[in-house]
This record gives structure tokens, C-alpha cells and sequence, in this order.
């Protein structure tokens, strides 16, 4: 039985940026459901999609980390620049430690303004990947079960039709902007800058690879550039620990290996 098909959902492009992995699992685990019941998905990075090249005649998939309250800039600025619609379902899923806050409204406000039509959308709550000390591993992996089971259930209400998104204006789209603001991102960089360990680094650029926002620059060792987003990918993958910020000794959480980070998954 194709579910899908019966609410207006398929076929679907998945867009999707994940951290240090979080994200990533959960899109999987939707994309799992969706295709068990007959629909096409395709996957695509957000960093790596240009807004004009969405096929506005597919449902879209929203997938993305919570940060500082909202998302990150590029993030909003992808999914503000979407080809106008004709109302187009879309659906969003993000993960976050505990609250966001301002994100699930504001983005509804987004997507209704560029023509879509909002079916769904669901926190998932996942391991923090910005947290001091070492990691739990124990209590990761209970939270992770929990999350990717919360995704599974989400992606089988959305094929049955029983999801919705909701709105809660202006405390909402208040703190949004906190996450949209340029001065937001360059307190950050100037309060917890990044560093390299010099006798740590050993020069093998993954850390410029893994960037969505070209913020590293090779030039023997790493050097930091004035757009960094705080998505904690250089911190959580070098694979020395060479990478820290300023003041915080993070701890080296990542979900998955750096590869699929880099990887579109384009049908299945």
C-alpha cells in the first residue's frame, strides 16, 4: 500500500545538513519508512544544493540541527530562497539537545511565503554534540534509540496523514531572529574562537573539506576565516583532536564517520 501517495506526499527530495551526525541518522530513518511504503526519496545536502536547482513539483523534506535557538544562517537562507510553489507539501524534522524554540514557527512562515504547503514538523531530541568532558557513550546510544525511534514514528504519521505543523507567533519568530542575525555568529567567533594545536595537526585538510561554509582555509596548517556557524564538524572529526575552541575542552562526539557527511545519497 502506497501511503504516500494517498496523503499527497511522494515522491521526495530530502534536503538535509547534519553536524556531527545526528541529523544525518534521523533523515535515514525517515527515508527508511518513506521508501518501505513505496515512495521515492532522494537525498540532498543543503550546503551542496544551489535553491534554484529544487524541483518545486516534488514534496520537500527539511532536515536540520537547532542552533542557538533557530538554525544555522545558511540554513535560513536555503530554505528562504526556494522556488516559489504552488503549495508543494513540505515537511521539516530537526534535532537538538532539549528546546529550541524558535524555529518551527518561523520556518512555517518561510515555507507558506514561497507557495508550500506545511504537513509536518518534529523535534527529535539527540546526544549533544557541544558538550564538555568525554563522552557517555552508554547514554548516547539510549538517547540515539530514542530519537531514531521518535523519527520513525514521524515519518509513518506523516504517510498516514495524522501529522501537522503548528505556529506559535511572535515569542517564536522573537527568538528566531536571534539565529538569524549576522552579530549573533560574530559574538561567537570573537568570545569562543577556534584554535589548532600546532604538534597535534598533521596538515590533512579534512577539516576544509567538511566546512559548509568554507570557513578553513589549507594553508599548511589550518586558518580560520570570519564565517564560522559553530556546526562543530572540525572540532568533532579531526581525527587528532588538533581542533578546540577557545576555553572549552568539547568533547569528541560524532554519530557517524566523516565520509557521509560528504556524501549525496541521491535515490534508493
Amino acid at each position: 500500500m502506497r501511503l504516500g501517495w494517498d496523503v499527497g506526499l511522494g515522491p521526495i527530495d530530502f534536503y538535509w545538513f547534519s553536524g556531527t551526525g545526528n541529523t544525518l541518522l534521523v533523515v535515514r530513518r525517515m527515508t527508511e519508512v518513506f521508501r518501505e511504503a513505496g515512495v521515492e526519496v532522494r537525498l540532498h545536502r543543503i550546503e551542496s544544493t544551489a535553491p534554484a536547482d529544487v524541483d518545486p513539483g516534488r514534496t520537500i523534506g527539511l532536515g536540520f540541527p537547532v542552533a542557538a535557538q533557530g538554525t544555522y544562517p545558511f540554513v535560513w537562507d536555503f530554505v528562504g530562497s526556494l522556488p516559489i510553489s504552488s503549495g508543494t507539501p513540505v515537511f521539516m524534522v530537526d534535532t537538538m539537545l532539549e528546546y529550541s524554540g524558535g524555529i518551527v514557527g518561523p520556518m512555517r512562515r518561510i515555507v507558506e511565503s514561497r507557495g508550500y504547503r506545511p504537513v509536518g514538523a518534529r523535534e527529535v531530541r539527540m546526544p549533544g554534540n557541544c558538550m564538555p568532558g568525554a563522552p557517555d557513550e552508554e547514554k548516547d546510544e539510549l538517547k540515539r534509540a530514542r530519537g531514531l525511534a521518535s523519527a520513525k514514528r514521524y515519518a509513518r504519521d506523516l504517510l498516514a496523514g495524522r501529522e501537522s505543523w503548528g505556529r506559535i507567533p511572535v515569542l517564536s519568530d522573537a527568538m528566531a531572529s536571534f539565529s538569524k542575525t549576522d552579530w549573533c555568529w560574530r559574538a561567537s567567533r570573537r568570545l569562543v574562537p577556534l584554535r589548532v594545536d600546532e604538534s597535534k595537526c598533521t596538515e590533512c585538510g579534512l577539516c576544509a573539506r567538511l566546512c559548509p561554509v568554507d570557513n578553513v582555509e589549507m594553508d599548511g596548517l589550518p586558518r580560520f576565516l570570519d564565517r564560522c556557524c559553530y556546526c562543530m564538524r572540525c572540532i568533532a572529526f579531526c581525527p587528532t583532536r588538533a581542533i578546540s575552541a577557545r576555553g572549552y575542552d568539547y568533547r569528541g562526539y560524532r554519530a557517524v564517520k566523516a565520509a557521509e557527511l560528504l556524501r549525496d545519497e541521491q535515490a534508493g
